[in-house]
């Protein structure tokens, strides 16, 4: 049996990742969420094993010290984590994975699966990225500032992934990322020369 693929998938807040995400697991019913292990209560509405693997400390203490793990990260004194065991069977089986991270959550798992695909997506400007941010309407000033602070810092890493793509156009970016997971992604790499230019605008520098 073909061994499936594993893709890591970041993108700042308000480049459209989960809208892209939600069409792409759509189209290809083969496609399935990497579920990560989290210490937090579950939410209204959330089952355990779907959303997360809801686990206690003491058991995602024991696992991160197995090495379980192949990226974990503390968000609000909350553990969250996604097994290496889980990734690797479900790999084995041929299925293809989707892990929905970080900046800092893919560099782990660039140490240690360093065959997974990387993949970052990218607003078109900074201009829109804020005029996306602004269209939620429940935000306030403060803390759109605050999400596009955290934007530029996520944007800053873009250069550690395999593959950009610029979400100018949904149709487009969601044929982009196809085209990367049917093996036709040279032209979608992260080190084509035009990213240079787009990426100073974004970050200001």
């Amino acid at each position: 049996m073909k061994r499936g693929r594993l893709y890591v998938i970041a993108a700042p807040s308000g480049a459209g990742k989960t809208s892209l995400l939600r069409a792409l697991m759509q189209r290809r019913p083969g496609l399935a969420f990497s579920v990560s292990c989290t210490t937090r209560k579950p939410r209204a509405g959330e089952q355990d094993g779907k959303d997360y693997h809801f686990i206690d400390r003491e058991a995602f203490e024991r696992l991160q010290a197995a090495g379980e793990f192949i990226e974990h990260a503390n968000v609000f004194g909350n553990l969250y984590g996604t097994r290496r065991s889980v990734v690797e069977a479900a790999l084995a089986e041929g299925r293809d994975l989707i892990l929905e991270i970080d900046w800092q959550g893919a560099q782990q798992v660039r140490e240690h699966l360093p065959e997974a695909a990387q993949l970052f997506i990218l607003p078109p400007s900074r201009a829109e990225l804020e005029a996306r941010l602004r269209k939620r309407g429940s935000d306030s000033e403060e803390a759109i500032a605050r999400r596009l602070r955290e934007s530029v810092l996520e944007m800053s890493h873009w250069r550690e992934f395999d593959y950009v793509i610029v979400n100018r156009s949904f149709d487009t970016a969601l044929a982009d990322l196809e085209s990367i997971l049917d093996g036709r992604g040279e032209g979608h790499r992260a080190d084509r020369p035009e990213l240079v230019a787009l990426a100073r605008e974004l970050l200001g520098t």
